[in-house]
C-alpha cells in the first residue's frame, strides 16, 4: 500500500469521531477539556464558532457525535457530549464583547426568509463581512421550529432569545410578522444580492382515512405545538393517541400529558428498532408514563354522534430477515378509544409563495433542486438551507447548511463561482512535555455516564413551561469530563525514527499495531494482530521502515489514544499530538472580517 498522506487534513479529522461526525464539525474534545478545566466561557466560544446556538443544541440537539464517540469502543454508552456543551452555555461569563460583530457596510444587501436556525447562521457569518441581512419572519416571534416545534419543557424561551438575541444584536434586520408572499415580487424589489430560503419543512404530513374530515379533535402534531407555544391551545381530551414515532410524536405525547391528559399512547406501525425517535427521547417519554404501542396500523378513524370516539387499528405480524421487513400480515382488528388524536407522521416542504415561473427548479415531490455543496437553487443568487433544502433534518444540520450558503453566497456577491470551496486544514502540535509528562489528562478514567438530574415526577406537570432537565452538577461535570478519551491527541508516527524493537507493539492495550511485511490492503488486514471491525476506518500505513523495509500499521478505529506506546518508545518514534482541524467559514478569507481574537487554548 502507499503510506498514509497524513498531510490531508480529513486523515486525522476523521480519526476525531465525534468532530467528524458533529454536521458543523464543532471541536469536541478541546470544549470538554476546556470545561474539565472549569473554563466554561472558553468552552462556549469554542462551541459557537461551529454551532452558533450552544445553549440551545446542549438541550435539544439530536446528537450524531454520541454514537461516533470512541468511549463507545470500550464500554455501553458514550461521553454526554450534548450534555456537556449545555454545562458551558449554563456557567459561562458576559460573552457579547467576545462575539463576533458586524463590519463597516459593504453595499450588498441579502434577504433570509424565515427567522430559523439556517437563517440565523447565514445572517450571523455575513454581518462580520459588512452585508446588510435583512430576515422575513411570519410569526411574531423568532426562532422558527426551535420555537414553535420543541416544548419549553425541554427548550425554555429564554435561552432562545438569549441565544437569537446575540445575532440580531449584530445588526441584522428582523422584520417579524412578515411573512413573504411572492418570491418573485422580493426578488423584482431589486435591492438584495442573493436571497437565502429557510422556511423549514411546515407542513405535517396527513392521514386520510375515513372519518378524518368528521371531527375536529384530530390535529397536525406540528399544528397543534406550534398552537400551545403561541398559548392558543391549553387544554385536551383525557385519552390522547399519537399517531407516529418520531421525535415530533415524543414532543407531542409528552405535551398532552401537561394539557391534562390522564392516558398517553403512541401508536406505531411497526417495532422498536424501526423508530425514528431518539432512544432518549424515548426513554424521557416512557418514564413520564407514555405508553408505547407497537405493530398497529392506523385504518379509520370511528366517529359516534358527530363525536371522535377511537381509532380503528390493523394488529400486524412482520417476516424479518437480516433485519429488513420482507413481509406482514393482519393478526387482528382492534379499537383503541381516545378523546384527541395527534397526528405526527412526518413534515413536508410548502413553497406555494415560490412562483414556478422563477428559474428555480422543482423535483417531482415539489422540492427545490439545491445543490447538496454549494446550496444554490437552479436560479443563481437563491440559496435554500435547513430543512427548507432536503427535507427535515435536525438543527445542528441547519446551522451547517447556513455556513456552507454563507460561504456561496459571499462567493456569488464578489463573482466568484460558488463550486470553488475554500480548503480545510489541519496542525499538528506535540502534547509532550517530557519523558513520561504530558501536557494533556490520559488516565483512563473507568466512571460509568452520569445521568442529568431531572425535575420530580410530580412537579414537572404543574407547568408546562418547567425545564424537566437541570443539567449537569459540578461533580457530575467532573467525572463526566474526565470520560473524554482525548481522540484530537493523535498517535503520530515517524518511519525513520523507528528501531522495529516492538516496545508499542507489546504495551498496546487494544493491539491496534502491527509491523509487517508491506502488501495490498487486504493482505495487511489478514496479518493485524486484532481482527479489523470497522472497514469504513482507514487504516494508517507508514512509510517502510529503515531496517527491514517493513511498515508499521495501525487499526485507528481500534485505537484509544492512550499515549503508551509514545511512552514506552525509546527514539521517540510515537508522539502524542493535538490535531486542530480549520473548518473554513465565510469569514475566514476576508481580511475585513470583524472578529474577535483567537484564544489560545491548552
Amino acid at each position: 500500500m502507499q503510506p498514509t498522506d497524513t498531510g490531508h487534513p480529513d486523515h486525522y479529522h476523521r480519526v476525531v469521531d465525534c468532530q467528524w461526525a458533529c454536521p458543523a464539525h464543532t471541536d469536541v474534545p478541546e470544549y470538554i477539556r476546556l470545561i474539565a478545566q472549569g473554563r466554561f466561557t472558553d468552552a462556549y466560544l469554542v462551541n459557537r464558532t461551529s454551532n452558533v446556538f450552544p445553549g440551545i443544541l446542549g438541550r435539544v440537539c439530536d446528537r450524531p457525535c454520541e454514537p461516533a464517540c470512541r468511549r463507545g469502543r470500550v464500554e455501553e454508552k458514550p461521553v454526554a457530549i450534548c450534555r456537556l456543551k449545555r454545562v458551558a452555555a449554563d456557567h459561562r461569563d458576559e460573552v457579547r464583547a467576545q462575539l463576533p460583530r458586524a463590519a463597516a457596510p459593504n453595499g450588498r444587501r441579502v434577504a433570509c426568509i424565515g427567522a430559523g436556525p439556517a437563517s440565523l447562521t447565514v445572517a450571523n457569518d455575513l454581518l462580520p463581512l459588512g452585508y446588510a441581512v435583512t430576515v422575513f419572519e411570519q410569526h411574531g416571534l423568532s426562532g422558527g421550529l426551535m420555537r414553535t416545534n420543541i416544548p419549553a419543557f425541554r427548550l425554555p424561551a429564554e435561552v432562545l432569545d438569549e441565544e437569537i438575541g446575540a445575532i440580531v444584536e449584530m445588526g441584522a434586520d428582523l422584520r417579524l410578522n412578515s411573512p413573504v408572499t411572492s418570491l418573485k415580487a422580493l426578488l423584482a424589489d431589486g435591492g438584495y444580492d442573493a436571497v437565502f430560503v429557510g422556511s423549514g419543512a411546515p407542513k405535517g404530513k396527513e392521514l386520510r382515512l375515513p372519518g378524518r374530515d368528521d371531527s375536529d379533535r384530530i390535529h397536525i402534531g406540528i399544528d397543534w405545538l406550534h398552537a400551545i407555544a403561541f398559548g392558543h391551545t391549553q387544554k385536551v381530551g383525557e385519552r390522547v393517541l399519537i399517531i407516529g414515532v418520531g421525535n415530533t410524536a415524543m414532543d407531542c405525547c409528552r405535551s398532552a400529558l401537561r394539557l391534562g391528559a390522564r392516558t398517553v399512547k403512541v401508536m406505531a406501525r411497526k417495532s422498536r428498532q424501526f423508530f425514528k425517535a431518539s432512544e432518549w427521547e424515548l426513554e424521557d417519554a416512557e418514564s413520564e408514563g407514555v405508553e408505547i404501542v407497537v405493530n398497529h396500523a392506523p385504518k379509520a378513524f370511528v366517529i359516534e354522534g358527530g363525536r371522535l370516539t377511537g381509532l380503528r387499528f390493523d394488529v400486524l405480524e412482520y417476516e424479518l430477515e437480516d433485519g429488513r421487513i420482507v413481509g406482514e400480515r393482519v393478526l387482528r382488528e382492534h379499537v383503541e378509544p381516545c378523546d384527541d388524536v395527534i397526528l405526527a407522521i412526518g413534515q413536508e416542504n410548502a413553497f406555494p409563495w415560490i412562483e414556478r415561473d422563477l428559474g428555480i427548479e422543482f423535483d417531482k415531490w415539489q422540492v427545490p433542486k439545491v445543490d447538496p455543496v454549494t446550496f444554490q437553487s437552479t436560479r443563481p443568487g437563491v440559496f435554500f438551507g435547513g430543512d427548507a433544502a432536503f427535507g427535515p433534518k435536525n438543527i445542528i444540520w441547519a446551522v451547517e447548511h447556513g455556513h456552507q450558503a454563507a460561504i456561496s453566497i459571499h462567493r456569488h456577491c464578489r463573482g466568484l463561482p460558488v463550486a470553488e470551496r475554500p480548503a480545510h486544514a489541519a496542525a499538528l502540535a506535540s502534547r509532550k512535555m517530557g519523558l513520561h509528562e504530558w501536557s494533556y489528562h490520559n488516565e483512563y478514567n473507568p466512571a460509568p455516564r452520569r445521568l442529568v438530574p431531572h425535575v420530580a415526577l410530580g412537579e414537572r406537570f404543574k407547568k408546562i413551561k418547567i425545564e424537566v432537565e437541570l443539567g449537569f452538577t459540578p461533580e457530575q461535570t467532573a467525572l463526566e469530563g474526565d470520560r473524554c478519551l482525548n481522540c484530537d491527541i493523535q498517535t503520530v508516527f515517524s518511519a525513520p525514527l523507528c528501531i522495529e524493537c516492538d516496545a508499542c507493539i507489546d504495551i498496546c492495550p487494544v493491539d491496534c499495531l502491527t509491523i509487517t511485511a508491506d502488501g495490498t490492503e487486504a493482505e495487511l488486514v489478514g496479518r493485524l494482530k486484532a481482527p479489523r471491525r470497522l472497514a469504513t476506518e482507514p487504516l494508517y500505513v507508514s512509510a517502510p521502515l529503515k531496517q527491514t523495509g517493513r511498515v508499521m500499521v495501525k487499526d485507528e478505529d481500534l485505537c484509544v489514544h492512550c499515549g503508551l506506546c509514545a511512552e514506552r518508545c525509546p527514539t521517540a518514534a510515537w508522539d502524542m499530538q493535538k490535531s486542530t482541524v480549520k473548518i473554513p467559514h465565510a469569514c475566514d478569507d476576508e481580511p475585513t472580517c470583524q472578529l474577535p481574537s483567537q484564544r489560545q487554548t491548552a
